[in-house]
């Protein structure tokens, strides 16, 4: 599909929009005006006359608006776009003219400068926003906001990356290794890990930042041995001042990597939250994406950490995964509250650029929008019947149905980085292959990152490159703090 941006900058968001509609379709933006080819979409400003056209599966619609000095062109020509695409596609969105990746953090900015009433007229009558995720919204912004108001102006996380995996799921696109193919770089990699987090530790002692929260994630963290869990863990602990740490989580991940022995490295250690990440309670769902451990693996694995003590289990699911149904979904959110873990997060499936599902070809349809969609609303529906509340939210591009990932958490149980990264409260320092480092400005939107290196090979042959980058840390707060 052709996107003609003619006489404007707008071509970032309409881009977006326009691949909610038609997700399957390859863009190719064109800023000159020359014939127009089918299917396309035709954007225009032009003094002040706002026109949009769309032709595609056969049909056509156009809009037309004259726009004020004053207005908002980009928002208007949005608006013109979304109701030419809305009219053709027969559906609307359900987070209207949003596309972007925080729409909580958007509502509680309006909330602050315009109070709640109009932030939540302009989310629905401005930003076409439906009912239902404008309730998502106000609720989860609610609660989110407890957790910010933990935040001080000497904050920050640490997140340390275990760039490792059993094998790789059909529909992921991080950067890690399957053990299979790396399992000789586990050990030079741990050694090299343990001394970033020295050197990380040393440079928040010396700007005086107090550590609020620690995750440890990856890939698959548990992949490692129980011996190398408890050297890295350590290493953070007796590095860094734990004294004002509300949340340790360890994210075990994959049912097939656990075991006695590392659960109790990961909790002798004192760390109070793990995340166990079934996906599906389906034994076939988890063949077709990959996956080689059956449900009963995971109950046995939940079941070993709750026996071992520990207080606070999240579990990952996501809906709309490759040969899922409603029906075998909604199993598998009725098992899961069986099992009653603390904390849950709904991820929606996302078609990612690197994944293998988007290598295959692999199209969204509209029966799996309208499907994921039921998923989300009999997840939401049981999960706020068990007590459980939206914590914090997220979204992505190419989502089925173009929805959202939710956590959700019982009364005391909210996952606290999963807030601080998604919103940006404060720094987070990382450490690790694909890490990345984030300086937030306090009391601003300025954030600075600082990059390590992806892949395990170059992130121990370059380790010494990699320590001059964080030097940076010292100058950012020189000018910011």
């Amino acid at each position: 599909m052709k996107l003609y941006i003619i006489n404007h900058s707008f071509a970032y968001e309409l881009e977006n929009l326009t691949r909610a509609f038609f997700p399957n379709e390859k863009l190719q933006t064109i800023k000159d005006s020359v014939a127009l080819e089918e299917p396309y979409v035709y954007t225009e400003v032009s003094n002040g006359n706002l026109k949009v056209k769309v032709s595609a599966d056969g049909k056509t619609e156009e809009k037309a608006v004259l726009a004020n000095e004053d207005d908002d062109k980009e928002l208007l020509l949005a608006t013109l776009l979304y109701d030419c695409l809305s009219k053709i596609c027969k559906r609307d969105l359900p987070w209207g003219l949003l596309t972007g990746v925080r729409p909580v953090k958007l509502f509680r900015k309006l909330v602050d400068s315009e109070g709640r009433e109009k932030a939540k007229s302009y989310f629905n009558n401005t930003l076409l926003v439906s009912d239902a995720k404008l309730k998502l919204a106000e609720v989860t912004e609610a609660n989110e906001r407890k957790i910010l108001d933990l935040s001080r102006k000497d904050s920050f996380s640490l997140y340390v990356s275990i760039p490792f995996c059993p094998t790789r799921c059909n529909y992921c696109s991080f950067v890690s290794q399957s053990v299979e193919k790396a399992k000789h770089l586990i050990k030079p990699y741990v050694n090299i890990l343990v001394e970033e987090i020295k050197e990380t530790a040393k440079i928040a002692k010396d700007l005086n930042l107090r550590l609020e929260t620690v995750y440890i994630g990856g890939g698959t963290p548990t992949t490692l041995s129980a011996e190398d869990l408890s050297r890295v863990i350590k290493a953070i602990i007796e590095s860094f001042d734990t004294s004002f740490v509300r949340e340790f989580t360890v994210e075990a991940g994959r049912p097939d990597t656990i075991t006695e022995d590392k659960l109790r490295a990961i909790y002798d250690s004192g760390c109070d939250r793990i995340s166990i990440n079934p996906q599906t309670l389906n034994d076939s769902v988890l063949e077709a994406i990959g996956r080689k451990h059956t449900t009963e693996e995971f109950v046995s694995a939940f079941n070993l950490a709750r026996k071992l003590g520990f207080k606070h289990i999240n579990t990952d699911l996501i809906a709309g995964l490759e040969t899922d149904t409603v029906g075998s979904f909604k199993n598998t959110i009725d098992g899961i509250l069986t099992l009653s873990p603390e904390s849950v997060t709904i991820h929606t499936l996302s078609m990612k650029r690197s994944s293998f599902l988007t290598a295959e070809n692999k199209l969204i349809t509209e029966n799996e929008n309208t499907s994921v969609s039921d998923m989300l609303s009999y997840a939401y529906t049981k999960l706020s019947d068990n007590t459980f509340r939206p914590y914090y939210l997220y979204r992505q591009s190419k989502m089925l149905g173009n929805l959202e990932n939710t956590g959700w958490a019982k009364e005391g149980f909210d996952g606290l980085y999963n807030v601080y990264i998604m919103d940006e409260t404060h720094t987070i320092l990382a450490c690790g292959a694909g890490a990345v480092t984030k300086l937030k400005a306090y009391g601003s939107e300025h954030l600075e990152r600082i990059f390590n290196f992806k892949y395990p090979y170059e992130y121990t042959d370059r380790f010494s490159e990699l320590l001059e980058r964080k030097q940076a840390i010292y100058e950012f707060y020189e000018k910011f703090f």
